[in-house]
C-alpha cells in the first residue's frame, strides 16, 4: 500500500468533506454536476481559518480541516477566495498547503482514492479471513482448512470463501492466475510461490509485513512465517 499515495489523493477528495463551526461538524457540498470549470480550494493543512472578510483581522467563522475541499464562488483579490459550503459562506486564504484545482480534478482524484481505498479493504478481508485458520492442521490433498488443507487447497479455500475469486488446484497451475508482479509491488493478499528445482511445489498468502500465511507441513500445519523462508520463485495478484 503506498500511504503517501493515499494521503496526497485524501486531500483531494470534494464530496461529503467537513469543517468545524460552533464545535458542530457541518458537511460541505460538492461541485455542480456539468460545470467543468468550477474550482474548488483543497486544504492540506490543519486547522486553517475561514473568515468572514477577506481580511485576517475579520472574524473567524470557521475552521477548515484538514483533507477537506470547499467550492469557489469568487475570488477576492490579494490571495483570498469566497468559499461556499452548504448555507455557509467564507474567505479562505490560498497559500502554504491551501490549494486551487478544478472541481473535476479533484473528482477523478477522490474516485481514484476511493477505488483504492476499496482494495485495500478487500485486500485486509482477505488477510484477516486467512489468519483465522492459524493453527489448524495440514493434510496433504486436503481442501478445508477445518478438517485439514495443503498450501494450494488452503489459498483456493481462502480465496474462493474470503475473495470470492476460483483457483485452480495446484499451486503450480495457481502460479498461471492472475498478474505477475514483483517483491517491491506485492501487497496483502498477493500469492508467494517456491519451488524446488524448475518446479513450485509450494503457495503462501502474503499477510503484509513481511510475512505470510499458509499450509506449511504435518507438524506445523497453517502457520505464519517470513515471506522470504524461502526463495520465492514468483508472487501473482488474483485480486485486481
Amino acid at each position: 500500500m503506498n500511504f503517501n499515495k493515499a494521503r496526497k489523493l485524501f486531500g483531494a477528495i470534494c464530496v461529503c468533506s467537513l469543517f468545524t463551526v460552533g464545535g458542530h461538524q457541518v458537511a460541505l457540498a460538492g461541485p455542480s454536476d456539468g460545470f467543468e470549470d468550477e474550482m474548488v480550494a483543497m486544504v492540506e493543512a490543519s486547522d486553517v481559518s475561514i473568515y468572514a472578510d477577506d481580511d485576517e483581522n475579520s472574524q473567524v467563522v470557521a475552521m477548515a480541516k484538514q483533507g477537506s475541499s470547499y467550492d469557489v464562488i469568487e475570488e477576492a483579490g490579494e490571495g483570498w477566495v469566497k468559499v461556499a459550503a452548504g448555507e455557509l459562506e467564507g474567505y479562505l486564504k490560498v497559500q502554504g498547503e491551501v490549494m486551487l484545482t478544478k472541481a473535476e480534478d479533484a473528482a477523478e482524484a477522490a474516485a481514484e482514492f476511493m477505488a483504492e481505498q476499496n482494495d485495500i479493504s478487500a485486500r485486509q478481508q482477505v488477510v484477516e479471513y486467512a489468519l483465522q485458520f492459524v493453527g489448524g492442521p495440514y493434510r496433504y490433498g486436503g481442501s478445508d482448512p477445518h478438517t485439514g488443507v495443503d498450501c494450494s487447497g488452503f489459498t483456493r479455500y481462502v480465496m474462493q470463501n474470503g475473495a470470492g475469486v476460483s483457483l485452480n488446484r495446484s499451486s503450480s497451475s495457481q502460479a498461471t492466475q492472475g498478474r505477475a508482479v514483483s517483491a517491491a509491488e506485492m501487497q496483502p493478499g498477493d500469492l508467494i510461490f517456491y519451488g524446488n528445482g524448475s518446479r513450485i511445489n509450494h503457495v503462501a498468502l502474503y499477510i503484509g509485513d513481511g510475512q505470510v500465511v499458509h499450509a506449511s507441513t504435518e507438524r506445523t500445519g497453517i502457520k505464519t512465517s517470513p515471506w522470504n523462508y524461502r526463495n520465492p520463485v514468483k508472487i501473482v495478484s488474483v485480486l485486481g
